[in-house]
């Protein structure tokens, strides 16, 4: 055969060899078979096909089928890589990655609601997103971002699932409040990156009370200013703010029961209302504090009949004579009338540093109230006794309004007749008090407590005392729920007796910064408090990259 001719047929050969390989591409996938390769959508993108997976097509680190032995070479199509984790403060507690665009909005794309119930997260979101509010709807639309309840029957209720595929975006939760979290998640993510990553976010907080606590008893804050901290916080996912309203320099929310102890400037009841309004929009309790039967001296001011004296005659700062029946009197109509104003589940009753038990005596120092308490107890009574008698009876008012009473732990003594009410949790400030006792003094009686340590978490106007300024670092690197006291963790073992923590501003030099110093001064403390209550793990991030991140989500 001459050259010519072979060429040729091996030119024919080939030919039909193509035909036949494009002949069985064209059957196959008329069959509905898949070869694993990539689809790409009308925007220009690609999805790896469904039928690929079940067909057993795997596909390689780069997102691409595998080309099968013999098979031409396709087109090259776009396809995406495996979503990165979302980038929040607090950190998400688990993302698995998918292939997709992931989700960015985009005017006209709706928010809607599953349960009614979710009115007020929905507004909240698409007001911030820019998206348009659409209610109730049972269909969903490309671009919808949807809320709704649902979960398993004993779930945490601040827990979430969000799940970004196919161009929607859906967060369920146990309860209204993972439902809140889940929005939080997903303003982070676009407020960080411009959209959410494809796939599963699974989260839920690793401790129940993440607090941030306020003085404006020393120092009066303006509504306005706290309004912004209560925006803040529900951003971070803090879920209390505390309010330390009376103190010896001022009493500051209006009073109908004692209009004569409320200082010049103060908040008005219609103000608390909006605030504590605006708290519960964002899921967070407003926890307030009536310090007793120390730090009254705005109330004594007005009624100097209660002041405690010692046995000289001489006035006792800020404490008020517990011996005398209208000092309780006066105590309880002020918690009668708050009830009505914070209609949250908790209340603080303060009980620190009553000067009574501050002195090496106090039985000689204080014989009327060395009196009351052998009257009441019997002749063994003390007055410590009393005192702690004066926290169980100011609990009892509380409870009757369906509220569950916290004292911080300079309230509670050692060797008295008696004890606390069981149900009274304690808030651990500080182990610097006379006859200090250890965290887990209280934690081996099986006492929730809740974790104010004074070293990390108290950021005290003026830096008195032996007072500095918390950072951010080093409660990011140091600090963590089970540090209660100095920089010592209590063992693991009482970790769920610690219900969690809260940051505190105090106002003892009210005058040493403003309300904006205040607010930039605390900012990153309160991003790294809030990581740490909110995920126990080690941090993934470091701290510089930990501040990047927070500049970076203002």
């Amino acid at each position: 055969m001459s050259q010519h001719r072979r060429r040729a047929t091996a030119k024919t050969a080939l030919k039909q060899t193509w035909v036949l390989i494009v002949a069985v591409i064209v059957v196959t996938v008329g069959a509905g078979v898949s070869l694993g390769l990539l689809a790409t959508g009308d925007d220009g993108g690609s999805a790896a096909t469904e039928q690929g997976s079940a067909a057993g097509t795997s596909e390689d680190a780069s997102g691409t089928a595998p080309k099968r032995p013999g098979a031409p070479t396709p087109s090259p199509t776009r396809s995406y890589p495996l979503s990165k984790a979302p980038q929040t403060i607090p950190a998400v507690d688990s993302h698995t990655a998918e292939r997709g665009p992931g989700w960015r909005p985009a005017r006209g794309e709706r928010v809607v609601v599953g349960d009614a119930g979710l009115a007020d997260e929905g507004r909240l979101l698409a007001s911030e997103l820019g998206l348009t509010y659409a209610g109730e709807k049972d269909d969903t639309r490309a671009g919808d971002v949807r809320l709704a309840l649902g979960g398993d029957k004993g779930a945490n209720p601040e827990s979430y699932t969000m799940t970004v595929r196919e161009g929607r975006v859906n967060i369920s939760g146990a309860g209204e409040a993972g439902v809140f979290y889940g929005t939080r998640t997903l303003k982070q993510e676009v407020q960080g990156g411009g959209s959410a990553p494809e796939g599963v976010v699974r989260d839920a907080p690793a401790k129940p009370v993440r607090g941030f606590m306020l003085d404006i008893a020393r120092k009066h804050f303006t509504a306005d200013w706290i309004e912004d901290r209560v925006r803040e916080l529900g951003d971070l996912k803090f879920n209390q703010l505390g309010l330390h309203f009376s103190d010896d320099q001022g009493f500051r929310i209006e009073s109908e029961s004692h209009p004569e102890i409320v200082s010049r400037q103060h908040l008005t009841k219609a103000q608390v209302k909006k605030i504590v309004d605006l708290a519960a929009a964002r899921h967070i309790t407003v926890v307030p504090e009536i310090d007793s039967p120390g730090h009254l001296g705005a109330v004594i001011a007005a009624h100097p009949e209660l002041q405690l004296r010692n046995v000289s005659g001489v006035a006792t700062r800020g404490a008020i004579d517990i011996s005398n029946p209208e000092s309780a009197k006066i105590v309880d109509d002020l918690l009668d009338e708050y009830a009505g104003l914070f209609p949250g589940d908790q209340w603080h009753l303060g009980a620190d540093e009553y000067q009574a038990l501050t002195v090496s005596d106090p039985q000689a120092a204080y014989p009327q109230l060395a009196a009351a308490a052998r009257e009441a107890f019997g002749a063994g009574g003390t007055v410590a006794d009393l005192t702690t008698e004066w926290l169980n009876d100011r609990a009892a008012t509380v409870r009757a309004h369906d509220r569950t009473p916290r004292a911080w732990n300079d309230g509670f003594f050692r060797d008295t007749s008696v004890q606390p009410d069981k149900d009274i949790q304690v808030a651990y400030w500080t182990g610097k008090e006379i006859g200090a006792r250890l965290p887990v003094e209280y934690l081996r009686t099986g006492r929730d407590l809740i974790n104010y340590n004074d070293e990390f978490l108290y950021h005290v106007l003026g830096e008195p005392q032996t007072f500095v300024y918390p950072t951010g670092e080093r409660i990011y690197e140091q600090w963590t729920p089970r540090v209660v006291r100095g920089t010592t963790a209590v063992p693991a073992t009482y970790d769920d007796q610690i219900l969690g923590g809260s940051f505190a501003v105090w106002c003892d030099l009210a005058n040493s910064q403003t309300q904006a110093q205040v607010a930039a001064g605390i900012r990153m403390p309160l991003r790294a408090t809030v990581q740490k209550l909110w995920d126990d793990r080690e941090p993934q991030l470091s701290w510089a990259q930990f501040r990047t991140l927070a500049d970076r989500l203002g």
